[in-house]
This record gives structure tokens, sequence and C-alpha cells, in this order.
């Protein structure tokens, strides 16, 4: 649930912890499990395209967990890693020098950030559980449809506003601020597509049922996803006393079969990039010549 930073949010989002999260990430040995078990259910999407792209976009690159399905799937593309921080950029940059891509090797891949990418220069946008952390999705679908040849295409995912309802209910009943920030609805998304020029958009969602077996692995993994990054959270630390009372009422969610269990919902969406529709002028011109035409094709007609 990381955030990338931006200096105009439209939703509310604690900007700082966003960063801490991102700056977290950038050391972790590896994305989360969550986002790889998305990005291959995303990948069995790609066989609907056709269009083979020759150059592509990995956006968050390390984050969504997709080099590998994107190597299986378009092994002789040239591939950007696109990434949002410095720190991301720089690890990035060091996987590379190592040979540490599972791309061909006459392939190495560049690394970019979100605003460095050519004007039209891929065939496809992949963005793998990155646009629930942005600031301003309606900024970051612009830059995809920039980024974007005529024809090419983007495909993503993120979470929905279902996403850890439980959790959500349990700090309201206790009176606790939010647990997490709001996510952006498929249907909102779907109309930001339209309105950055895409065509077609096509968005479905399903729920994921995730189980724990006790709290303390639960709290580790959100952790993991980017923790809450709600401006209206808790302000400062929790208590050693506050915490054993947020484990007490997590044993609540315990199913029949002893673990602890939240539903996640994953929203998925792609379109494509289509020629710019030509305005229709407001005035038309029509000659003298033109007109007596006209004229007398009402009058023998009548």
């Amino acid at each position: 649930m990381s955030t990338a930073p931006d200096s105009t949010p439209k939703r509310r989002l604690d900007l700082r912890r966003v960063l801490t999260a991102l700056n977290r990430l950038a050391k972790a040995d590896a994305a989360p499990w969550l986002h790889g078990e998305v990005a291959r259910r995303m990948a069995d999407r790609l066989d609907i395209i056709k269009l083979r792209p020759t150059a592509l976009a990995d956006w968050w690159s390390f984050a969504g967990a997709g080099a590998e399905l994107l190597a299986k799937a378009y092994p002789e593309a040239r591939r950007i890693q696109v990434e949002p921080t410095e720190a991301l950029r720089e690890r990035a940059r060091a996987a590379t020098a190592k040979g540490r891509w599972p791309w061909s090797r006459t392939q190495k891949p560049e690394v970019a950030g979100p605003d460095d990418l050519a004007e039209g220069g891929v065939q496809l946008v992949w963005a793998n559980m990155m646009l629930h952390g942005t600031a301003d999705p309606t900024q970051a679908i612009a830059r995809w449809h920039r980024a974007l040849a005529v024809d090419g295409f983007v495909m993503f995912s993120c979470l929905g506003p279902d996403t850890l309802r439980e959790l959500r209910d349990l700090y309201a009943r206790l009176g606790w601020p939010p647990a997490m920030a709001e996510f952006v609805d498929m249907h909102d998304l779907g109309d930001m597509l339209v309105h950055a020029g895409f065509a077609d958009p096509v968005m479905d969602q399903e729920t994921l049922h995730l189980s724990w077996a006790d709290p303390e692995a639960l709290l580790a993994e959100l952790r993991g996803l980017g923790g809450n990054a709600s401006p209206d959270r808790f302000p400062g630390l929790r208590t050693p006393r506050w915490r054993k009372r947020l484990v007490d009422e997590l044993n609540g969610l315990r199913g029949n079969d002893g673990r602890l269990h939240l539903r996640v919902e994953v929203a998925y969406g792609h379109a494509f990039k289509v020629p710019p529709r030509r305005k229709p002028s407001t005035e038309t011109t029509v000659s003298l010549e033109e007109m007596r035409t006209l004229v007398r094709k009402r009058d023998t007609r009548d």
C-alpha cells in the first residue's frame, strides 16, 4: 500500500508516511507476496490482447513483482522500469549492474521516473498493485496515456474499497480513527480512463480471502504492505496497552478453522489508447456556387 509522494494530492493521504513506506520497500528483499499473486492473476489476462509490444513500461516495477511474468510473455521487448522514488530507482540500477533481471541478456532494462518517459514510446504500460498508492490517480492515468503509443494498451490492478473491511469495521466499532486510507471505486477508475482519452476500458474485480495464524503475523504483513497512510489515523505512537487491546480484538476475527480472516478486493482494468478525435468545427463555410447548387436541388425536389 505504498504511495508515491505528490505535491498536489487528490486523495487524503499522509505523504510523509507514504515516503517512509517507500523507503522501507526499497530495502526489502522482495515485494509483498500479495503483489506477486495479483501479478500472476493479471498476467493470465495478457492472452486476450493480440498486440505484441516491442517496448513496455513496468510501472512501479519492484513493488509490482511482475518482471518474470513480463519476461515470459514478451522476452524480446524493450523494458523500462518506472520507479516512484530515487531510492527504488537506485535499487533497480544496482540490480541491473549485477545482471539480476529475468530478461534476455541483450535486453537490459532501463530505469526511469514517472515523468521521464518519452511521449508515445511504449506499447504497454503494466501497473500492478500501485494505483491505489497514488495521491492523484487521474495524474497517474494521464502519465500512462502520454507514455503509450497509439493502439498501445494499459493493464493494471489495484485495491478496491472493500479491502480489509473487517479491520475498518473493528476500528469504527471501537471509536478509533481509520485503520487505512480510502480506496477508489472500480467504476470511478473506469471514468478516469475515459477522461484521460482511453477507449473501451474493461474493469472487473475479485475478492481474495486471506487468513493468518495469529494477530502478530497479520500485523507484520500489513506493515509490509505499507501500513496506514490515512492522515486521520492515530497521531504519534501507540502504547503497549493499546496494542494489547488491538491484538485481543483481532482474535475475534477467527473463523471456524481458528485462523484470522480478512478480505481483499482487487480491481483489474485494461484500456487502449486510440487516435485523438477531431473536435467538430463550430462553423461551416460554403461557397456561393455551392449555395446556388443546393438551392437548385431543393427547387427540383419541390
